[in-house]
C-alpha cells in the first residue's frame, strides 16, 4: 500500500498540475496535500503495529528483596 502511494506521488509530481482539453479541465491535488496524506497513512500504519518504539522495563537484580 505504501509503495502504491509513493508511486502515485512520483507520477503526480512528474505530470502536469492542470490539464485542459475539449472534454473539460482536470486538476490534481497539490503535492503538499499528497505528502500530508502519505504521512497520515504512514502514521496510522505505525500506530497499528505491536511495537510502539518505546518500552519500559523494571529491572530487579537477583537477591534484592
Amino acid at each position: 500500500m505504501a509503495d502504491d502511494i509513493e508511486e502515485e506521488i512520483t507520477d503526480n509530481a512528474s505530470g502536469p498540475k492542470r490539464v485542459k482539453g475539449d472534454m473539460g479541465e482536470v486538476e490534481q491535488h497539490s503535492l503538499k496535500d499528497q505528502i500530508a496524506a502519505d504521512q497520515y497513512l504512514a502514521a496510522k500504519a505505525a500506530a497499528r503495529t505491536r511495537k510502539r518504539g518505546l518500552r519500559f522495563t523494571k529491572l530487579v537484580p537477583p537477591g534484592a528483596d
